[in-house]
């Protein structure tokens, strides 16, 4: 099917002689098949094609999880365009920034908000499709029995996706069909999925995790998918005994592990949970073996480049770590222009046939961070162990400078939520008048009667002393994106003039 579209040939590899498998159970609504899912993408292809969309063009999307959100992305890539989704969350101000930088020839809009995008659009024509898949877009589509895909390549663009923009302009992640097509591949035959798997999808589709990751795996796997429209405890909590694999974020652990029906039975057709996007905690890695007997399988990846690195399948999944490079991903860690040795800190740098196209319109940047050998510059922070898992330590422009030592966020981190009393915690730095930066622990408790002198005896006691924070605050909870991503850009600016 679909041979001179490179990645919607691959999508659409179990299409043939498997029409009426289900691809999507949906709760409360029909199934779906895999039949019915190509019928409907090739129907917006069409749609889209109409109205106006060539090759290379941009469609941009910005509406709720619904299998026509799904047709829709299959149907971009059908009609030769690129997948621009955004977040439902983004207000108007920010939609106007991602629709003037990338000037899509279509915009998807929810019905509700047409009024307020549509002057955002500039010339692109503008479809609207609401969370049960009605909308202009899906209105009296006609059959489409003669559709024949745009041709496009390996390395044409499938995807632009934006970076949450939490070190300045938000930047577009420009991804080619192999970049897709390569990495679910890869994380297909290392996770084992088959089209026996049935996966629990209840991320969002505006998200590399949620699209690339677990919509495209399973579409490339031949599985069928128990199709959430959100997170949700009883809804997962139902589907787990007839299904096979969940991916997630760390939230939606913790949050399972709050619901006393979380238990061996509840899970025993389980055979992988996946989780993703945040650093999961080693108290929920050892809680959720202790109740379910299942090790959480950690892995770490990023916009620009989809997955790198995972937990072996078979093996030690090693809590605080992501595993190992995948299988054609290569990965460096770098300080001050060597390569440095097993326990040492340094930035991750990686190189393969997922590492995107560079940034959409920013060439100063893409030079920055992409050298011309094709190793990207992460900014991530890490670190190798003697086994060879990678951990990682920080954002690079999480590290704190205090005094001319340097500190590392996540040190600290691991300390603090070691201690009994303490939910979790974020270590920042803020700008501080002798040391230039001062080293803050914003924590939350597990245990009100927890109190500061709890804290600071372990601390001080375990921490050089240029490490150790120089003021704690307690919060009710930390500022996270919807990902389950602690935000410690909005952590920073709250606390900014601490020790002015």
């Amino acid at each position: 099917m679909y041979d001179d579209n490179y990645l919607a040939h691959r999508l659409a590899t179990h299409l043939a002689g498997n029409a009426d498998k289900v691809f999507a159970t949906r709760p409360g609504l029909p199934d779906i098949t895999y039949g019915e899912l190509f019928t409907g993408a090739e129907r917006l292809a069409a749609r889209l094609i109409d109205a106006g969309v060539k090759p290379g063009d941009r469609v941009a999307v910005q509406v709720e999880k619904t299998i026509e959100a799904v047709q829709l992305y299959v149907g971009t890539v059908l009609a030769g365009g690129v997948f621009l989704p955004l977040n439902t969350a983004y207000t108007a101000s920010e939609v106007e920034y991602f629709l003037s930088d990338a000037t899509p020839a279509v915009v998807v809009c929810d019905p509700a908000r047409e009024v307020e995008i549509a002057p955002l659009a500039g010339a692109a024509r503008v479809f609207t499709l609401d969370g049960t898949g009605q909308g202009t877009l899906t209105a009296d589509l006609s059959e489409a029995p003669d559709f024949k895909p745009v041709a496009r390549g390996a390395d044409d663009l499938a995807a632009i996706l934006y970076t949450s923009g939490t070190t300045g302009r938000s930047k577009g992640a420009m991804l080619s069909h192999r970049n897709l097509a390569s990495n679910s591949e890869t994380l297909r035959d290392y996770w084992r999925f088959t089209a026996d798997d049935v996966l629990i999808h209840a991320l969002p589709i505006f998200h590399t995790h949620g699209l690339f990751v677990a919509t495209n795996v399973a579409l490339l796997a031949g599985a069928s998918t128990v199709f959430l429209p959100k997170f949700d405890a009883n809804a997962i909590l139902d589907a787990m005994p007839t299904s096979t694999a969940l991916m997630g974020v760390p939230t939606f652990y913790t949050r399972l592990l709050d619901d006393p029906r979380l238990s061996l039975e509840t899970v025993s057709n389980m055979r992988l949970f996946i989780s993703g996007s945040a650093p999961l905690l080693v108290d929920t890695h050892e809680k959720w073996e202790e109740r379910t007997g299942h090790r959480i399988l950690e892995r770490y990846g990023m916009t620009e480049t989809n997955m790198n690195t995972s937990n072996p399948y078979e093996g030690e999944r090693r809590a605080g770590t992501v595993g190992f490079p995948l299988p054609g991903v290569e990965l460096r860690i770098v300080d001050d222009g060597r390569e440095v040795g097993t326990g040492e800190i340094g930035m991750i740098e990686v190189r393969g046939p997922n590492v995107f196209q560079g940034y959409w319109q920013m060439p100063e940047k893409t030079a920055e961070e992409l050298r011309p050998d094709g190793w990207f510059i992460t900014g991530d922070l890490g670190m190798r162990d003697a086994d060879g898992y990678v951990s990682i330590v920080g954002r690079g422009k999480d590290l704190i400078i205090s005094g001319g030592f340097n500190v590392y966020p996540k040190e600290i981190e691991s300390l603090i939520d070691d201690i009994p009393g303490v939910l979790e915690s974020a270590v920042i730095g803020v700008p501080h008048p002798d040391f230039g930066e001062g080293v803050v622990a914003v924590i939350v408790k597990e245990d009100e009667s927890l109190t500061l002198e709890d804290i600071t005896a372990e601390t001080g006691s375990k921490l050089a002393k240029f490490k150790q924070p120089k003021h704690y605050e307690f919060v009710a909870e930390l500022p996270r994106n919807t990902m389950g991503k602690v935000q410690k850009k909005a952590l920073r600016e709250t606390y900014a003039g601490l020790f002015a």
